[in-house]
């Protein structure tokens, strides 16, 4: 390999080690015209290139040089410093991204559990701040139904019969609706319903043991139960609300050639926003 396949640069006295294909991703940039020593900045110390900047900050410099798109803790508050580094290295589509600070910064979720027990049923409602949060709980939830007779209706455990899954209600992008127990349907038989909550396989007939499943699902998730309380004495309808902080997914930079370009790269913010 030659010498500049390999890059080593000292960026406030912390050192990275990259290649030459990975600070050209942004041909105009300063790393990229560093490299052809067009750059009086950087100084070449004993084969690595000295620069005397934040190297801390750096380390999300080349983070994003790798991997084309912006991800930051979700304590980071140097939005502006970074901003600022971002710019003296020529890298205007990230200075760009974190200019638009409301983007990156995490968010705060809530979720509402609305539980009520009736007779031999349970019914349960979500509602979720984040329509995406919503979207991937309702996928792991299934509901199974099927007919039993009198005598097998309080089994925790369904019958040897086919149970059909049934599509979960959904009034909008933030709620779910769904239930599990029994109801009388003719003669001695029962219509049964049991939930399904993934990555666990078992199918629940008992809505306290499908809530508790559904809280330890949430909790496994990054939530926390904030309060608890009675929404309506009569009909017993417990409200559980639960939050926490969401890291917002990276934003991407897109890299498109253009015609006549000669291959040099331009970049765009990425105007997908998830999460809405």
């Amino acid at each position: 390999m030659s010498n500049r396949e390999v890059v080593v640069l000292s960026v406030g006295g912390v050192r990275f080690v990259t290649r030459a294909s990975t600070l050209q991703q942004f041909p105009e940039s300063r790393l990229a015209r560093m490299l052809n020593d067009d750059d009086r900045e950087f100084k070449l110390v004993n084969g690595e290139f000295f620069v005397d900047r934040d190297g801390a900050l750096f380390s999300y410099i080349m983070d994003f040089l790798r991997t084309l798109q912006i991800s930051l803790p979700t304590d980071f508050s140097d939005y502006q410093r970074l901003q600022r580094e971002a710019e003296f290295y020529g890298l205007y589509p990230l200075a760009d991204l974190l200019s638009q600070e409301h983007l990156l910064k995490p968010r705060l979720e809530i979720l509402e559990v609305h539980f009520s027990l009736q007779e031999m049923q349970a019914f349960f409602r979500i509602f979720g701040s984040c329509s995406t949060t919503v979207e991937a709980l309702a996928e792991q939830i299934t509901v199974f139904t099927g007919q039993q007779s009198g005598q097998s209706w309080n089994s925790p455990f369904p019958s040897q019969k086919t149970l059909v899954p049934l599509p979960l209600e959904r009034p909008s992008h933030h709620d779910v609706v769904f239930q599990c127990g029994t109801g009388y349907f003719a003669g001695d038989q029962f219509l049964a319903r049991y939930v399904s909550i993934k990555p666990d396989n078992r199918k629940l007939i008992n809505g306290t043991n499908v809530l508790g499943l559904l809280f330890d699902t949430l909790l496994k998730d990054g939530f926390r139960l904030i309060s608890t309380r009675t929404i309506t004495s009569e009909e017993k309808v417990e409200c559980y609300s639960f939050e926490r902080m969401k890291r917002p997914a990276g934003l991407p930079v897109v890299l498109n050639q253009t015609p006549g370009s000669s291959g040099v790269a331009q970049a765009k913010r990425s105007q997908v926003q998830k999460g809405k």
